[in-house]
C-alpha cells in the first residue's frame, strides 16, 4: 500500500471514538466513521510506522448490524450521528466493548463490571444544540445546521434530525429563511468577514421552556426586533422563555460571547430532574439529555449509597445537579466547585429554590480552589470536562484521602488515563457502569466507584 491507493476493506471493529479498522494484506488499516461488518472502499492518506490510515469513500456492503429505516435524510453527510444506522442493541455492545478495552489496556483492575444502561429514549433527547451558519458548498446559498462530516467549513442545513425534537427544526428553518430573505452573510472563517456565526437552542424536557441565543459578530446588518418577532410567531410545542444576542468578534470558531444582550424574556430556562428545579443559563454546563441525566444520576446515587451525615465535594459541578441530589439525600454538607461563574450563581440560586441549606457552590478553577477547602471530604464526586482532571488537580484530590470517589466521565480515554493515576496512588476501582446518554453518536458516559485501600 502507498498513499492514494484505493483498497477494499472489511471492518472488524471500532476503537473509541470512531476509529474503525480492518486488515489489508496483513496490515491494520484505520478508517474513521465505519461500522463493524461493513465492506468499504477507502483511500490511503497516511502510511507511517505507526500504521495506515485511509479515508472512507463508499460503503460497498452494509453490515448485519445496520437497520434499513429510521435514519435522517442527512446521515451520510452530517458529522453528528456516526452510529445512526446501527441497531441500538449493537451500538450498546460496541460502546461497552470500547470502554472495557481502554480500561484493560491502561491496566485498570475492575472489581465489578456492570455493563451499560440504555438511554430512556433513543431519539429527540437533546436539550441543547449549537447550530452553525455557513454554506453547503463554496459560494453556495446560506445554510444553517451541523458541520459536514470530515469538513471544517461546509454546513448541512437541517431538514430533519433524530436527536432533537421538532421545535429545534422549526427554529432553524425560520431563522434560515429570515436571513436568506435579507441576504445577511455568515462569518467567513478564512476571510474574517460577515455577520452570522451560531444559533444556540436549549429546551427543558420537563418544562418545555426554550432559550434561543443568536451569535454574530458586532456587524449586525438586520433588525434584531424583527428577528425576535419572527421567533415568537413560530408554531412551537414548547414556549420561548428567552431570546439572547451574543457578540463574538474572535477568530476561533467557538460559541462564546464578548458581550450579550437580552432581547426578550430571561437569560435562562428552567429544567426539572427528579423533584428538584434547576435554573440553566445559556452558557452554563447542564447534561444535554435531561431524561438520560436522571438515569445517570440514579447510578451516582446508587454508587454513593447512604450519604447521610457525610461531607461531599462536588468538583466540576456545573449548575450543581449532582451536589444538590446528594444534599437532598441528607449529606452533612456539600461543597461544589465550578469554573463558569454564571453556572455557580445558578447553582446557589437553585439550592435556595430547592430549600437545600446544606450545600455551597464556589466559582473558580478546581486546581486552585481545592487548596482553599478546609473540610475533609467523606466522598468526592468528580464530573470533569472531556479532557479529564488536570494532572496537578488530580494529585490534590488524592491528597484529601477521601475514602470514596465517584468519577463521572464523558470521555473514556481521559478516564482510563486518570484511573491509572488513582490506582497507582492506592484507590481500587470497585464498580464500573456505563450510561448511553447519547444514542446514535460515538459518545458514552461512564460512572466509576473508587475506594481508598488505606481508608480507616
Amino acid at each position: 500500500m502507498k498513499k492514494k491507493d484505493e483498497i477494499i476493506l472489511e471492518i472488524q471493529d471500532v476503537n473509541f471514538p470512531n476509529k474503525a479498522y480492518g486488515f489489508y494484506e496483513g496490515e491494520k488499516v484505520v478508517v474513521k466513521n465505519a461500522i463493524p461488518g461493513q465492506k468499504v472502499r477507502a483511500q490511503v492518506f497516511k502510511k507511517r510506522g505507526s500504521g495506515v490510515e485511509a479515508r472512507l469513500q463508499e460503503v460497498l456492503e452494509r453490515s448485519p448490524l445496520e437497520r434499513s429505516a429510521g435514519m435522517c435524510s442527512h446521515h451520510t453527510l452530517c458529522g453528528g450521528c456516526t452510529y445512526q444506522t446501527m441497531y441500538h442493541e449493537a451500538e450498546l455492545k460496541l460502546k461497552e466493548r470500547q470502554v472495557k478495552r481502554l480500561l484493560e489496556q491502561a491496566g485498570i483492575l475492575v472489581e465489578q463490571w456492570e455493563g451499560i444502561t440504555p438511554a430512556p429514549c433513543e431519539t429527540g433527547y437533546r436539550n441543547k444544540c449549537e447550530f452553525s451558519f455557513g454554506d453547503e458548498e463554496k459560494d453556495g446559498p446560506l445554510a444553517l445546521g451541523m458541520r459536514k462530516r470530515m469538513s471544517h467549513y461546509e454546513v448541512v442545513s437541517l431538514k430533519d434530525c433524530n436527536i432533537v425534537d421538532g421545535d429545534y427544526l422549526q427554529i432553524v428553518e425560520g431563522t434560515l429563511a429570515f436571513f436568506q430573505e435579507r441576504q445577511v452573510p455568515f462569518y467567513h472563517k478564512l476571510r474574517h468577514d460577515g455577520s452570522l456565526r451560531h444559533l444556540v437552542v436549549r429546551k427543558g424536557a420537563a418544562t418545555g421552556e426554550i432559550l434561543v441565543n443568536l451569535v454574530t459578530t458586532s456587524e449586525v446588518p438586520f433588525s434584531l426586533e424583527e428577528f425576535q418577532q419572527m421567533l415568537l410567531a413560530l408554531p412551537l410545542k414548547g414556549s420561548i422563555c428567552g431570546i439572547l444576542h451574543s457578540v463574538n468578534d474572535g477568530v476561533a470558531d467557538v460559541v462564546r460571547s464578548d458581550e450579550m444582550h437580552l432581547l426578550y424574556g430571561r437569560d435562562y430556562f428552567m429544567e426539572k430532574l427528579f423533584d428538584l428545579d434547576f435554573k440553566v443559563s445559556v452558557y452554563s454546563f447542564f447534561q444535554t439529555n435531561s431524561k438520560g441525566a436522571e438515569e445517570l444520576y440514579s447510578i451516582v446515587k446508587e454508587f454513593a449509597g447512604d450519604v447521610s451525615d457525610k461531607t461531599v465535594f462536588d468538583l466540576y459541578c456545573g449548575t450543581g445537579t449532582i451536589g444538590q441530589i446528594m444534599a437532598e439525600g441528607g449529606s452533612r454538607k456539600v461543597l461544589g466547585i465550578e469554573l463558569v461563574e454564571e453556572a455557580v450563581a445558578a447553582a446557589n440560586e437553585n439550592a435556595v429554590r430547592n430549600r437545600l441549606e446544606n450545600c455551597e457552590f464556589i466559582a473558580g478553577d478546581v486546581l486552585q480552589k481545592v487548596d482553599e477547602l478546609e473540610e475533609k471530604p467523606d466522598l468526592i464526586i468528580v464530573d470533569p470536562p472531556r479532557d479529564g482532571i488536570h494532572p496537578k488537580a488530580i494529585g490534590k484530590i488524592i491528597e484529601f484521602g477521601a475514602p470514596e470517589i465517584i468519577y463521572v466521565s464523558c470521555k473514556p480515554t481521559s478516564l482510563a488515563r486518570d484511573l491509572e493515576v488513582f490506582q497507582n496512588e492506592g484507590y481500587q476501582v470497585k464498580r464500573v457502569r456505563l450510561m448511553d446518554m447519547f444514542p446514535r453518536t460515538v459518545h458514552v458516559e461512564t460512572v466509576v466507584a473508587l475506594s481508598y485501600q488505606n481508608a480507616q
